[in-house]
């Protein structure tokens, strides 16, 4: 059975592999530039990782503790899926995605961060293009599926954490 700290190293374990592989491979590789969609998935695995990290070096024994560190695990998670999901959707109707506009640094240099959420979660053509594909699967797909199956993980971390398992 995985204790409490091995989730977590699992965890942060997928963290790593999925950003050598978008930075590692797909970018620096293959030479695929991120969208502002793929920044805000990154931003979302990072901030999860990061509280799985946390959970793993201090391997706290308090209940409320480690609720609060599922907590942060959880919402970058939820953020991710809930981009990837966005983004997925964006690259099978094409139709609903308006037409290809500046860059992420313009959109944050000219406009409050309430409105570069807006337009970027609104998606720009960038955002609809499919350069690369895996099984028929998009990167953005890839990444929906690995936020669900992470979700999952931390649905089982929080079922040990309400039961009080090491």
């Amino acid at each position: 059975m995985l204790t409490y700290r091995a989730i977590n190293a699992l965890l942060v374990l997928l963290a790593t592999t999925a950003t050598a592989i978008a930075i590692g491979y797909l970018q620096l590789t293959v030479g695929l530039d991120p969208c502002p969609l793929c920044i805000f998935q990154r931003i979302g695995l990072w901030v999860m990782g990061t509280f799985a990290l946390l959970s793993l070096v201090f391997n706290p024994k308090s209940k409320a503790v480690r609720l609060l560190l599922w907590l942060g695990s959880m919402a970058g998670a939820l953020w991710g899926l809930g981009v990837a999901t966005r983004h997925t959707w964006l690259h099978y109707s094409p139709s609903a995605v308006p037409s290809c506009g500046p860059g992420l640094g313009y959109w944050v240099e000219t406009l409050p961060m309430s409105e570069v959420l807006t337009v970027v979660l609104a998606g720009n053509g960038d955002c609809a293009l499919i350069d690369w594909t895996l099984l028929g699967l998009s990167i953005p797909a890839w990444t929906m599926i690995l936020f669900i199956v992470i979700v999952g993980i931390l649905l089982k971390l929080l079922a040990k954490i309400i039961k009080n398992e090491p």
